[in-house]
C-alpha cells in the first residue's frame, strides 16, 4: 500500500488501488447563517480521475527515501496564515518544515508523504521549502523555490457580486503613488485611494461569482495575484458610505441597487434638509450624479431615494463623495410583471471540502481516539464541522444528526468529514463532544475544538487534504460586566457570550458560549469549557460580548457591548462602556410624525459616536435609514412625501434608534456596516410606534 501511495504522489492516478472508503457526509450549520450542505461520494458529481492501475510498475520514477516534492497551494500572501499541504517522502511524525530559514510552528504530519502546515510570514517572492525529521539532518531535503509569497493581498478577500466592497490592498516593498491603478478581475476599481506606498483602498466594481485576480500597476512595476479576491453572496457591509476629501462646492453621489449592483436610473439625490430649498438631482444611466454649487459646503444633509427602493440619509456630510446601495422593496407591485425584483445570489454555486479531524495519536501516523469523556445514558460521541461566521453574537445551532462525524467514521490519521460551501477563502472549525438528542432541545457539550484557515473553495471543485488538529476545551473564563440598571420597561437580563475570534477570518460560536443572568447582576459571569489557544488555535482570541436585553426573546430596549477581547483566561475580562438607552422625543410614542423632525436623548453611559434611525413603514418592507454623527440631538430631514415617487406611504411606522460607540470612528469614512450592529463596538437600541399621516 505504501508503494501505491508513493506512486500516486508522483502523478500516477491509482484511485482503485487505494481502496479509499467514502467520506462520511457532513452537514454543518454555520452559526448565524445557512447550513453547510452535506455531500457524499455518490452525489459529489466531481470525477475522481482515472481509476485504472498501470500494468508496468517499472515505469514509475525511482523513489527517494527522503524527499520534498511540492506544496499545495504553491503561493500565498506575504502575511502568512494560509493552510499549505507539503508533499514528499520519508516524513516521520516528528517532521519539521522550513519556509526559507523560518521554521513552521503549526505542523500536522499526515503520513510519510504528506504534512499540513500554516505558512509563516515571509518576504515576497519564491522561497525554498525544507523538511527534516526531528534532529536527523540526514533526512533534510530542500525543494528550491517550492513556495511563492505574493507581493500583495486583499482585505477582505471576498465581497458581494453587486460590488461596492471597500478592499484594502496591502503590498510589500511597493512604491505606489498617485499614478497607480488597481484592477479586480481586470476591472478598474470604482474608487481608488493611495493611502501609502504600500496600501491602497479600492472599491470593487460589479462582478461575477468566483475567485478573481487583483492587479496593481504603479511604482515602476505590475503585480498580479490570480485568486486574491472572490465575488460571492455577502452581507459583511464593507461597502457604501462616505469618502473623499473635504466637501467644498462639489459633491459626487453614486447610487446602486444593493442586490444587483446596477445603477438606479432616476433615483433622487437631495442636498439639504428642506425640500423647498434643497438641491435635487436625478441619477442618469451611469448611476453617478455630480453636483457643483458654491453653496455646497460642509456640513450637508444628503438623501437618496428612488421608486420601489428604501431611502437613506446622511446628516452633516463633511466629504465630497457619497456612495449608496438602496434595498429594493420586495413587493409584487415593484417587480417586473408583478414579480419581486431579483435579490441576486448564485444558486448551486458551491464547492466541496473534504478532510479529517485529527486527535492526538498514540502511534505514528495512526489516528488517536476522540478526546471526549465516555458517554452516559443516551449520550453519543460526535463532532461537527462549521464555517466561521462574521457575527460573534450569533447563537449556537446544532446541525442535523446526519452531519455528525463519529468514532466509526473512516480515516487514516483522523476522522473524515465532507461538506459543501459557497466559494471563497474559508476558515473551518470543528467541535467534538457529547450529544443527547433524546431531550428537547437536544444537548451538545463540546470537549475539543480545532480550526484551519485559508481553505480555498471554488465553485464546482473539490478541496481535499484538509486536516484539523483538535485541542482540548477545559479552560474557564470570568466576565466582570457593568450593565445599565434595569428600568420600568427593561432591560431585565444580561446575555453574555464568548466566541473564538480567528484573527480577521471570522468567529467560532460555542455551544456553552451564552449565559443569561438576571439584572441587576449579583456576581460575575463564568464560562467553563473554553479551548486552549494553542496549536491550530494559535493566534486566536476570546471575543466577549454582553447585551442587556428585555425578555426571554432578548428584545429592546437593550444596550450591547460587543467587542472585548482576551488571549488568556488567567484574569477576569472587564466589560464596561455600555451606551445609555435612547428616549425618542420626536416623534413620541403613538404620536403623529411630520416626516421631517427627529429628536432623541440618551441616558448616561458611553460617549455616542453615531446615531442611526431606522424608520420602518409598509409593514416593515420600507426602511429609511438616517445616520447622524454624535448623539442626543435634534435633526431635520427632507419630507420625502413631496417627491413624485420614493417617499414612505401613510400609516403606522416603527422608529428604531441606535446609539453607537465605534472604535476609531471617523464620520467622513463611515461605511454601511457601521449602520448595523455588527459594525458597532457598543450600542443601545429601542423602538417607538408612531403614525405618518
Amino acid at each position: 500500500m505504501r508503494l501505491v501511495h508513493r506512486t500516486i504522489e508522483r502523478g500516477l492516478v491509482l484511485a482503485a488501488a487505494l481502496g479509499l472508503a467514502a467520506a462520511a457526509a457532513l452537514g454543518a450549520c454555520i452559526a448565524g447563517g445557512p447550513p453547510l450542505d452535506p455531500i457524499t461520494e455518490d452525489d459529489a458529481g466531481i470525477p475522481e480521475g482515472d481509476a485504472s492501475v498501470p500494468d508496468a510498475w517499472t515505469d514509475a520514477p525511482p523513489i527517494e527515501p527522503h524527499q520534498t516534492s511540492g506544496a499545495n497551494p504553491s503561493h500565498g500572501p506575504f502575511s502568512g496564515g494560509q493552510r499549505v499541504v507539503i508533499t514528499g517522502n520519508g516524513f516521520s511524525s516528528s517532521v519539521r518544515v522550513f519556509f526559507g530559514e523560518t521554521e513552521v510552528t503549526e505542523v500536522i504530519p499526515v503520513d510519510a508523504t504528506k504534512v499540513q502546515v500554516t505558512a509563516p510570514p515571509g518576504e515576497a517572492g519564491p522561497v525554498d521549502l525544507t523538511t527534516q525529521n526531528g534532529d536527523d539532518e540526514s533526512t533534510r531535503r530542500t525543494l528550491p523555490a517550492g513556495y511563492v509569497y505574493d507581493k500583495l493581498y486583499a482585505v477582505p478577500s471576498s465581497g458581494p457580486v453587486a460590488g461596492g466592497t471597500d478592499v484594502t490592498i496591502l503590498g510589500q516593498n511597493t512604491l505606489w503613488d498617485g499614478a497607480t491603478q488597481a484592477f479586480i478581475d481586470n476591472q478598474p476599481c470604482a474608487s481608488l485611494t493611495v493611502v501609502s506606498p504600500t496600501e491602497l483602498t479600492c472599491t470593487t466594481a460589479q462582478g461575477t461569482p468566483g475567485a478573481k485576480s487583483v492587479r496593481v500597476e504603479g511604482g515602476g512595476e505590475t503585480i498580479s495575484v490570480l485568486d486574491a479576491f472572490t465575488y460571492e453572496d455577502s452581507t459583511d457591509g464593507f461597502k457604501g458610505g462616505l469618502s473623499g476629501g473635504p466637501l467644498d462646492g462639489k459633491l459626487r453621489v453614486l447610487v446602486y441597487n444593493n442586490f444587483t449592483g446596477d445603477p438606479i436610473l432616476g433615483a433622487y439625490v437631495i442636498v439639504g434638509s428642506d425640500m423647498s430649498t434643497a438641491i435635487t438631482e436625478q441619477v442618469g444611466l451611469g448611476g453617478v450624479v455630480e453636483i457643483t454649487d458654491p453653496a455646497i459646503v460642509a456640513p450637508q444633509t444628503v438623501t437618496v431615494a428612488a421608486d420601489c427602493h428604501s431611502p437613506i440619509t446622511f446628516v452633516d456630510v463633511p466629504v465630497d463623495t457619497v456612495t449608496v446601495y438602496l434595498d429594493p422593496i420586495l413587493t409584487p407591485a415593484c417587480g417586473a410583471s408583478g414579480d419581486p425584483p431579483s435579490v441576486g445570489g448564485t444558486p448551486g454555486s458551491t464547492g466541496q471540502v473534504r478532510g479529517q479531524l485529527v486527535f492526538p495519536a498514540v502511534n505514528e501516523f495512526q489516528r488517536g481516539p476522540f478526546t471526549v469523556p465516555s458517554p452516559i445514558g443516551n449520550e453519543k460521541v460526535v463532532a461537527y464541522l462549521f464555517s466561521a461566521t462574521p457575527n460573534p453574537t450569533a447563537l449556537f445551532s446544532l446541525p442535523a444528526p446526519g452531519g455528525a462525524v463519529t468514532p466509526s467514521s473512516p480515516g487514516s490519521i483522523g476522522y473524515e468529514f465532507a461538506g459543501a460551501l459557497a466559494p471563497g477563502n474559508r476558515t473551518l472549525y470543528a467541535l467534538a463532544g457529547l450529544e443527547d438528542r433524546s431531550v428537547d432541545p437536544p444537548e451538545f457539550t463540546a470537549y475539543a475544538m480545532g480550526v484551519v484557515k485559508g481553505v480555498p473553495v471554488f465553485a464546482g471543485e473539490k478541496t481535499t487534504d484538509i486536516y484539523i488538529s483538535m485541542v482540548p476545551m477545559e479552560l474557564a473564563l470570568t466576565i466582570d460586566a457593568s450593565p445599565p440598571a434595569p428600568g420600568a420597561s427593561g432591560p431585565d437580563r444580561l446575555v453574555s457570550q464568548v466566541a473564538i475570534r480567528f484573527g480577521n477570518e471570522g468567529f467560532g460560536i460555542l455551544p456553552a458560549g451564552t449565559k443569561t443572568p438576571a439584572l441587576p447582576l449579583s456576581d460575575t459571569v463564568d464560562f467553563v469549557g473554553l479551548p486552549w489557544l494553542g496549536d491550530s488555535l494559535a493566534g486566536s482570541s476570546y471575543f466577549v460580548s454582553s447585551r442587556a436585553v428585555t425578555g426571554g426573546a432578548f428584545l429592546a430596549p437593550m444596550s450591547v457591548v460587543g467587542s472585548v477581547q482576551a488571549t488568556t483566561t488567567a484574569f477576569p475580562v472587564t466589560v464596561d462602556g455600555f451606551v445609555g438607552l435612547p428616549t425618542l422625543e420626536t416623534p413620541g410614542l403613538n404620536q403623529v410624525w411630520d416626516g421631517r423632525h427627529l429628536d432623541v436623548s440618551f441616558g448616561g453611559g458611553s460617549v455616542i459616536d453615531l446615531t442611526v434611525y431606522d424608520i420602518a413603514a409598509q409593514s416593515g418592507l420600507y426602511h429609511w435609514f438616517v445616520a447622524v454623527p454624535g448623539g442626543g440631538r435634534a435633526v431635520e430631514v427632507p419630507d420625502l412625501r413631496q417627491l413624485p415617487e420614493g417617499g414612505p406611504s401613510s400609516g403606522p411606522i416603527t422608529v428604531g434608534i441606535y446609539g453607537a460607540r465605534i472604535d476609531g470612528f471617523d464620520y467622513g469614512k463611515v461605511r454601511y456596516r457601521n449602520l448595523r450592529p455588527f459594525g458597532m463596538t457598543a450600542y443601545s437600541l429601542d423602538y417607538v410606534e408612531a403614525l405618518l399621516p
